[in-house]
């Protein structure tokens, strides 16, 4: 993953794990699943090793596909009573569609009390009230432009609508990972109540559809957008704050702007697969990891986002700025995309990207 692959290669420095009281567990490897790749590498070396040492869990790493084919993977393995993977990474629309099929396992809470440092917005429970996930790792995506280009740093999303952008502008091509349309509702709607229905949803693409011709580029290649913003063929977009502000920090001439409106803040959640035959280490691990002292190593180590207020961790402001912003987020609805996905896709298609 090229976005991963940049932060690899920028993260340095060494970390000092504050471990958690010493918790001794035997038998077999608690089996993890993270995004394959760079995410999976990260936890390996700085994570999983450390987590082992404090508790006495063994840790059988495991790469996940993106997207939604590692549910699949998960449905099909619980109908047989199998866990690829004890606890999962997974992206919030997957993540909602296996708690509407209860395919995740209770949590214990009183277990669990790290999970009291999280923000509701990383709290995820069933409709009884109980706990089926947290949030695990979360990264913004904000305005950015080549400085270059643009001497001054635009302070709002509203810059994507100025007629002098025109055919100056990258964005993401999916609704559902580009969340333009939570963009729009708060930059031209007070918000984003109006996504909560079809009329309200078409309200919103109409007022997105009038960027169009300020688009050069609906990209889905984070390489190829990157390259255009760097060299200023696309001066200006839609892209990841810690990746921007790595490549800002080699001296290439890119900014990433958190907007008056507020960045976007994707994330993450750690599920347990109800097959699972060790929910109790799986909540050793996940208690672990709402750490505010784990979440400062992951800002520092992997380039994520902390998922717990900032004054928990001892994030310097450089750290904290390279990774995150105390301005309040843009929260994406992922539920639209559950309950209305593929309308959403295909009014998309005819009104936006189309």
């Amino acid at each position: 993953m090229k976005r991963r692959d940049l932060l690899k290669s920028g993260a340095a420095g060494a970390m000092i794990l504050s471990a958690p009281s010493i918790l001794r567990a035997q038998g077999a490897a608690l089996k993890v699943g993270t995004y394959g790749g760079y995410f999976q590498d990260s936890f390996d070396e700085h994570i999983y090793p450390d987590f082992t040492a404090a508790s006495g869990i063994e840790i059988e790493s495991i790469g996940e596909p993106t997207g939604e084919a590692w549910l699949v993977q998960l449905q099909q393995a619980a109908r047989a009573r199998q866990a690829p993977a004890d606890v999962s990474m997974m992206a919030q629309v997957a993540r909602i569609k296996g708690e509407r099929s209860e395919l995740w396992a209770k949590l214990d809470e009183s277990k669990m009390p790290n999970v009291a440092n999280l923000p509701d917005h990383f709290v995820h429970r069933y409709e009884d009230g109980s706990l089926n996930g947290t949030g695990a790792v979360s990264w913004y995506i904000t305005l950015v432009t080549n400085t270059d280009a643009f001497a001054e740093a635009p302070t709002s999303w509203q810059a994507f609508w100025d007629p002098a952008n025109a055919d100056k502008i990258g964005l993401m091509s999916l609704a559902s990972n580009s969340f333009l349309l939570e963009i729009t509702a708060a930059t031209h709607f007070d918000g984003t109540d109006i996504l909560d229905t079809e009329e309200g949803v078409l309200q919103v693409m109409e007022k997105l559809a009038e960027v169009k011709s300020n688009v050069r580029l609906w990209w889905r290649d984070e390489g190829q957008f990157q390259q255009a913003l760097e060299t200023g063929e696309i001066p200006m977009g839609q892209y990841y704050h810690d990746v921007t502000g790595l490549a800002a920090s080699q001296g290439k001439p890119v900014r990433s702007t958190f907007p008056d409106e507020g960045a976007v803040l994707d994330s993450g959640s750690w599920v347990v697969s109800s097959a699972s035959q060790m929910v109790d280490q799986s909540q050793v691990f996940i208690d672990y990891m709402a750490q505010p002292e784990i979440q400062a190593k992951l800002s520092r180590m992997v380039g994520t986002a902390p998922t717990v207020p900032r004054d928990m961790t001892d994030l310097t402001e450089e750290e904290f700025a390279a990774v995150s912003s105390d301005k309040e987020p843009i929260l994406p609805k992922y539920e639209i995309y559950v309950d209305r996905g593929d309308w959403i896709n295909q009014q998309w298609s005819e009104n936006i990207t189309g």
